[in-house]
């Protein structure tokens, strides 16, 4: 469970989610890019998209989830992001 965030919409973030599989436990990691941030207290929630192969993958997670072990910045984005919300990176360019 997070208590802050330290990323903004743009870095490349690595989130480690547990996965709870019958009695068994282990840790999953997701790497992407933050696309926005979203809600203010208890209700805050980040999105998350990465690219697998063709298809882009998008999860969103609440900041209050107990299942987010960490959340690690590999990355800052190269250029000053002047949108709160990158919604332009989901559009396919074909």
């Amino acid at each position: 469970m997070l208590q802050s965030i330290s990323f903004v919409p743009g870095d490349i973030v690595k989130v480690h989610q547990k996965i709870q599989e019958g009695d068994k436990a282990r840790i999953q990691v997701f790497k992407g890019t933050v696309l926005g941030i979203r809600g203010r207290g208890i209700n805050k929630m980040f999105t998350v998209q990465k690219k697998v192969g063709q298809i882009t993958v998008e999860r969103i997670w609440p900041v209050s989830s107990p299942n987010i072990e960490k959340v690690e910045v590999e990355a800052h984005s190269k250029k000053k992001i002047r949108r709160a919300k990158l919604t332009y990176l989901k559009t396919s360019k074909h």
